[in-house]
């Protein structure tokens, strides 16, 4: 990121409501742009809006005019709510539609919508798509069903400082929502061993043209490679970029 690109976007902490929790969010403006597009921003199961994938997309979403809101799902970061009772992909769906809500309602923003989303987040964003209106939308290491995740959670492979969660909550199919979504942009490691990058083959066949799908090499899940972050901003900007012309 460029002195320059640094200084093309202020700064907007925001707080919305997500019928009884109170969400807390940050909102990347791009300077000098009026009613622009914007991104919104769904992180993963034990993550929040400040994980450091997002917040390389929103600069650099900013830098090409683009707004880019990052928030806390409930029970997540400086957003309400206890993480074991309210996490679930339900709750995160009525999440993302609500941030949807209050964004698309502020002055600062346009009307042209786009979503990203990895992991959980990835699924929530394939759940609510078509739903919300979006134009243009990216995940990462998204699964179709919870079917993994709880089978992770049920054999204690999270990792032990993360907070405890019901495994119980987390059953989840968004295979039929997936349908016909377009102007997607599917990226996944492919050496992910806690989503399987047949999750991103299976939304390809799922989805509408445009679409476009890359594998990571070497890639894990947590896109631990800076090679791979790398190229992660770089293409799923452009894509951003190319979808609200």
């Amino acid at each position: 990121m460029t002195a320059a690109e640094e200084t093309s976007a202020t700064i907007q902490e925001i707080s919305f409501a997500s019928g009884e929790f109170q969400l807390r969010g940050t909102l990347h403006l791009p300077s000098g742009v009026p009613s622009p597009p914007v991104v919104i921003g769904s992180h993963g199961l034990f993550s929040t809006g400040n994980s450091p994938k997002q917040i390389a997309l929103a600069q650099t979403c900013t830098s090409h005019g683009i707004a880019y809101l990052r928030f806390d799902h409930r029970g997540c970061g400086q957003s309400d709510g206890a993480f074991r009772e309210v996490t679930s992909l339900d709750g995160r769906r009525k999440d993302l539609l609500s941030a949807v809500s209050a964004v698309l309602a502020m002055e600062e923003t346009g009307s042209a919508l786009g979503l990203f989303g990895s992991s959980l987040g990835g699924a929530a964003v394939l759940s609510v798509a078509r739903e919300s209106g979006a134009a243009v939308v990216v995940t990462y290491a998204a699964p179709l069903t919870g079917a993994r995740i709880v089978e992770m959670l049920k054999a204690a492979e999270a990792p032990v400082d993360h907070p405890e969660v019901d495994p119980e909550m987390l059953h989840f199919d968004v295979s039929s929502k997936t349908e016909g979504i377009a102007n997607i942009l599917i990226l996944h490691g492919d050496s992910d061993r806690i989503v399987s990058p047949s999750e991103a083959h299976r939304i390809y066949q799922k989805a509408r043209m445009p679409k476009r799908l890359i594998l990571l090499k070497n890639g894990d899940h947590a896109m631990g490679l800076a090679e791979n972050q790398e190229k992660f901003v770089r293409e799923a900007s452009s894509w951003f970029k190319a979808g609200f012309r």
